[in-house]
C-alpha cells in the first residue's frame, strides 16, 4: 500500500509510522528552541515551563497533522491552527527570539491542513503575526529576514503540494470511472449483438425444426435436408457469437439481404427484395454494418412477431438536405408492431437499432403502417465533409 499525502489522515499503522517520520524529519529546525533551554541561561522554572510549552506545541501539530482528512470540519483544523499561534506567540514573547521558528511549523500546518481557498489568507496572516513578534522581542528583526520567507514558501508549498495531490485522487477515481464506464459499453455492445445474433438464428433454426417435424412422416428426405439446415445455421451461429465476443462482427447487407430471403421464405412470408446487392459505394464499414444489423432485426421480427403474410424490403440512395443517404425500408402486412419474446425487454432490439444507427449519423423509424408495420433506416451514403475552419 502507498504512503499517505499530505492533507490525508493515515489508515493503517504502516501509513502512520512513515508519516510520523517524514514529518519528524522536519522537527530538526526547533534546535533552536532547544539549544536556548540548554544553554540560554534561563531559571529552572522557566526552562521547565518552556519544555512544557515546547513538547505541547509539537504534540498539538502532530494531532493536527495525523487527524486531518478529505471530511475534515474546517472550524476544528481553524480552531487547532488557533492553538499553534497562541502558544507560538506566547513563547516567542516570553523566552526570547529563538522561539519565533514556531510560526514556520504554523504557516506550513496551514497550507498541509487547509483547503486553499483558506490557506491563502491564514499563511499571509500568521506571516504578519511572525513580523510583529519579531519586531517586538528583543533582536527578533536578525531572525525575521531568514524566517518570513521560509514561513510564507513553507506555507504555500503546502497548498501546492495539497492540490496535486487532491488533483491526483480526482484523476485516478476520473480514470476509473472511464474504465467502468467502458467496460458497460463494451457489456451493452455485447449484449446488443448477441441479441441480433441469436435472435435471427434462433428464429430460424426453430422454423425449420418445425418444418422437418412437420415433413418427418411423408418426405423424410426433405425434413433430413431441413435437419442438415439446422446444424449449418447452428454453426454458423457459433462463429458469428464467436466474431460478435472479439468485437469483429461486421455483417454485410449483401449476406443479410440472402439470408432475410431464406428467413422469410421458411416462414412462409412472400418476400419482395432487391434483386441485386446495393450500391455501397463511399459507404464505410460502420454505416453498411448499422444497416446490416437493421434489416436483420427487422427481419427476424418479422419471422418471429407480426404474422405477416408479405415483405417488401428495399435499399435505395437518397438526397436529402443533409446530403445522400442510403435509405433502408422494411415494409409487411402484419398486425403491427413486434411484441417481445418472454424475459426481454420490451423493444431491446429497436433501441439497440437506435443506438448503433445513431453513432455512425444515422437514424430509425419504425412504427405502424397503413397496411401494417414498417420500419426505414436512414445512415449518411457519404463520408462527412472535412471541417474547414478559418484557422484562426
Amino acid at each position: 500500500m502507498s504512503a499517505v499525502g499530505i492533507g490525508q489522515r493515515p489508515q493503517n499503522r504502516r501509513q502512520r509510522a512513515i508519516k510520523f517520520l517524514w514529518t519528524g524529519i522536519w522537527l530538526a529546525y526547533l534546535s533552536a528552541p532547544v539549544s536556548d533551554l540548554l544553554h540560554g541561561g534561563h531559571s529552572d522554572g522557566v526552562r521547565v515551563l518552556g519544555w512544557l510549552g515546547l513538547v505541547a506545541f509539537v504534540a498539538w501539530y502532530y494531532v493536527l497533522i495525523f487527524r486531518t482528512g478529505r471530511r475534515e470540519i474546517v472550524g476544528t483544523v481553524l480552531g487547532s491552527l488557533a492553538v499553534l499561534t497562541a502558544q507560538s506567540s506566547i513563547l516567542a514573547l516570553t523566552l526570547g527570539r529563538e522561539w519565533l521558528v514556531l510560526f514556520v511549523y504554523v504557516t506550513v500546518a496551514s497550507g498541509a491542513a487547509l483547503p486553499l481557498r483558506l490557506a491563502r489568507f491564514t499563511i499571509p496572516a500568521v506571516s504578519a503575526l511572525l513580523t510583529a513578534i519579531a519586531l517586538a522581542v528583543p533582536g527578533g528583526e536578525a531572525y525575521l529576514a531568514s524566517l518570513l520567507l521560509p514561513a510564507l514558501l513553507g506555507g504555500f508549498s503546502m497548498t501546492g503540494v495539497r492540490e496535486l495531490i487532491r488533483t491526483t485522487g480526482e484523476l485516478r477515481e476520473a480514470r476509473a470511472t472511464v474504465a467502468q464506464l467502458a467496460a458497460n459499453e463494451e457489456r451493452l455492445r455485447l449484449a446488443r449483438d448477441l441479441h441480433d445474433l441469436l435472435g435471427h438464428s434462433l428464429s430460424l433454426i426453430t422454423l425449420k425444426s418445425e418444418l422437418a417435424g412437420r415433413m418427418l412422416p411423408d418426405h423424410p428426405e426433405k425434413a433430413a435436408q431441413q435437419v442438415a439446415d439446422i446444424e449449418q445455421v447452428s454453426r454458423q451461429a457459433l462463429v458469428d457469437v464467436r466474431e460478435a465476443v472479439t468485437g469483429y462482427r461486421r455483417p454485410r447487407l449483401g449476406a443479410e439481404l440472402a439470408g432475410a430471403r431464406d428467413a422469410l421464405s421458411v416462414a412462409g412470408v412472400t418476400a419482395d427484395l432487391p434483386a441485386a446487392d446495393p450500391d455501397l459505394t463511399d459507404v464505410s464499414d460502420d454505416i453498411e454494418s448499422a444497416l446490416a444489423w437493421a434489416l436483420r432485426e427487422a427481419v427476424t421480427n418479422v419471422v418471429r412477431h407480426s404474422g405477416a403474410h408479405h415483405c417488401t424490403v428495399d435499399i435505395v440512395r437518397r438526397q436529402s438536405l443533409d446530403g445522400p443517404v442510403l435509405e433502408l425500408t422494411v415494409d409487411d402486412d402484419g398486425t403491427g408492431a413486434p411484441g417481445a419474446p418472454p424475459g426481454e425487454a420490451p423493444g431491446s432490439g429497436l433501441r439497440g437499432l437506435t443506438e448503433r444507427l445513431e453513432k455512425v449519423g444515422g437514424t430509425l423509424e419504425a412504427g405502424p403502417s397503413r397496411h401494417g408495420f414498417r420500419l426505414v433506416a436512414r445512415a449518411p451514403a457519404a463520408p462527412p465533409a472535412p471541417d474547414v475552419g478559418s484557422g484562426a
